[in-house]
């Protein structure tokens, strides 16, 4: 496989398996997606509009955002997808949204936290309250993030969502808040709700493979201070998002989302440096012995193992960095064990 436009990776990322498309035709009401603007928000409106299609289901899906990019709204329609434009943070813009039974929440904020936590906390904790107030009579699943866990050994496999939380930085605390707040809401009013674990998403414009494949490609040192690292194809990463509004259940259910390997950097960056005909330079730190890590083992065992491997991911990657394929220019810093971002 060889993707060479974004015409061809939007087609990719927003393409239904089988089981999404019956995830889909089994749910009842049409689907709300709040933060539909950022990275992965507008494949996973498209997956869920395919999925109606082709599962013969008259079934509205809405994509509510700022939008501050005006062309997003006109794409959007384009694929027979409603826009609301709204600030989420707003009481009055958020009442006025409609009653709609099946909730995405998309909406966060991490990097640009240093400096200005309160806009942090505000997103990830402030308006997840506001959220699960609004919308206490709906589903909810809500996208967090793997940050919540301490590093751990990487003995240990990574965590499972047994494992005690330990959010180092105040982004990953107010990713913590944000689950709070749906919990919060689940016992207050009976909501039912899947908080999703995530980390990390990929596919060719961002993520941690690309951000190592690059620092290859562009000859830049690599670090290893966070030497091993999980990761999962957006696409599936979606579609199990899609998948979780059968398991909706008051308290929550929490699900690591990522993949089933904890992924060596170092390897992940000689195998990107054979595909480029160079050798990767790497920071002469030496390699801890944690990381920050999730056991996918639940979520697998619900949705099956993700189809697209690494391997896979690499070769996708290197073809997209070495023809010049545009990039969102957000790079991960997973290689940061501080929290701060």
């Amino acid at each position: 496989m060889h993707v060479r436009t974004e015409q061809e990776l939007e087609e990719l990322l927003s393409r239904p398996d089988d089981d999404t498309v019956e995830a889909m035709r089994r749910l009842d009401g049409d689907l709300l997606v709040l933060g539909a603007g950022g990275k992965m928000g507008p494949s996973l409106a498209r997956l869920a509009r395919r999925a109606c299609d082709r599962a013969g289901v008259n079934k509205r899906v809405i994509a509510v955002a700022r939008f501050s990019n005006s062309d997003l709204i006109a794409q959007f329609h384009a694929d027979n997808i409603d826009t609301i434009p709204c600030d989420l943070l707003k009481r009055d813009a958020l009442e006025k949204l409609p009653d709609i039974p099946n909730i995405v929440f998309m909406a966060a904020r991490k990097f640009g936290t240093s400096g200005n936590e309160h806009l942090t906390w505000a997103m990830n904790t402030f308006l997840p309250g506001l959220v699960a107030e609004r919308f206490r009579n709906s589903r909810i699943v809500a996208f967090s993030t793997g940050n919540v866990y301490p590093l751990l050994p990487i003995s240990d496999g990574g965590a499972h969502e047994s494992t005690p939380v330990g959010p180092v930085g105040e982004y990953a605390q107010s990713a913590l808040g944000r689950e709070r707040m749906f919990e919060y809401g689940s016992a207050q009013w009976g909501t039912k709700a899947v908080l999703l674990r995530l980390n990390y998403a990929v596919e060719l414009r961002y993520g941690v493979l690309v951000d190592i494949g690059l620092s290859v490609f562009e000859r830049r040192p690599i670090s290893l201070a966070m030497p091993r690292v999980n990761v999962i194809w957006q696409g599936e990463a979606n579609a199990w998002c899609l998948r979780s509004f059968a398991l909706c259940q008051s308290p929550p259910l929490i699900l690591n989302i990522t993949g089933a390997d904890a992924l060596s950097v170092r390897d992940i960056a000689n195998e990107f440096g054979q595909k480029f005909g160079v050798s990767p330079i790497f920071k002469s730190e030496a390699e801890g012995p944690t990381a920050l890590l999730s056991d996918s083992s639940k979520a697998r065992g619900l949705f099956g193992d993700p189809k697209m491997s690494p391997p896979q991911m690499i070769e996708l990657i290197a073809n997209w960095i070495r023809d010049g394929g545009s990039l969102l220019n957000k790079p991960t810093h997973f290689q940061a064990r501080d929290g701060r971002f």
